[in-house]
């Protein structure tokens, strides 16, 4: 259902909040274009640093995108939860930790200054944590970035006070759907098979292999699926390499 066919008594207030991350899962919200139009019918955007300069302090609902990197980062994450009754992590980085989790095999010493090219910057950076690490989490919106249909159908569960769902199915099954030629089964590398699905399988539609951006299932079988790739020719640390890009946080075994 779409939100513009939401009628609420009153609209909710939502503010939007972005920490260690691109932004670009806040750019797919924007890039609704149309339907962000019949969104504002529906809610009260109050903070938004990507789309407005307004910065309300008085939301109900709090979508907040990236990873927690630094101290003040925590500060500013329990703040916002503090406030909202509800709280969504949108994205890869927020769910995960996404890709700001490879810091994580590195020296703490060597962060800021194989980025920065120096190390007098951002003195307070910590270990890379999930939202959930920090704060309770209400609902997740995976992907990297989201999906702009994804985000319209849990904001809409929200609206009509139902708890939004995730698929509970992996990638594989949306590929053999669009009947897209098995990646896998070409001898090449792809995590679809332990991997949520939701993205309608975009990367391996465009020849591209799944990265796990959307988090692994927890029925998914690691181990099966990193014998099969070793089958293929990749071997162990490379599997396990891909497997960390997006999951290192959700405790992949060697």
């Amino acid at each position: 259902m779409a939100p513009s066919k939401i009628k609420p008594k009153a609209k909710p207030k939502v503010g939007v909040f972005s920490f260690t991350s691109c932004e670009g899962c806040q750019l797919q919200i924007l890039n609704l274009e149309k339907e962000f139009l019949d969104l504002l019918e529906c809610i009260e955007i109050v903070n938004f640093r990507e789309a407005m300069s307004e910065k309300g302090q008085d939301f109900e609902v709090a979508f907040v995108e990236g990873s927690i990197t630094r101290e003040e980062e925590v500060i500013e994450v329990k703040k916002i939860r503090s406030q909202a009754k509800v709280l969504v992590a949108i994205g890869a980085c927020a769910h995960l930790g996404g890709v700001n989790n490879l810091k994580l095999l590195h020296p703490k010493e060597t962060w800021v200054s194989s980025v920065y090219g120096r190390d007098d910057l951002f003195q307070d950076t910590i270990e890379t944590k999930r939202v959930s690490d920090v704060v309770e989490v209400d609902h997740v919106i995976p992907g990297c970035p989201i999906d702009k249909g994804e985000f319209l159908r849990v904001l809409s569960s929200l609206l009509l006070g139902a708890k939004p769902a995730l698929p509970d199915h992996p990638v594989c099954v949306e590929c053999r759907s669009k009947a897209n030629p098995c990646i896998i089964e070409e001898g090449g590398w792809c995590l679809g098979p332990v991997t949520r699905a939701g993205c309608d399988a975009i990367c391996p539609s465009y020849g591209e292999s799944c990265a796990g951006c959307r988090g692994l299932l927890p029925e998914g079988s690691v181990e099966e699926l990193t014998e099969i790739l070793m089958e293929n020719g990749y071997t162990k640390k490379q599997v396990n390499s891909k497997l960390e890009l997006y999951n290192l946080l959700q405790g992949i075994k060697k």
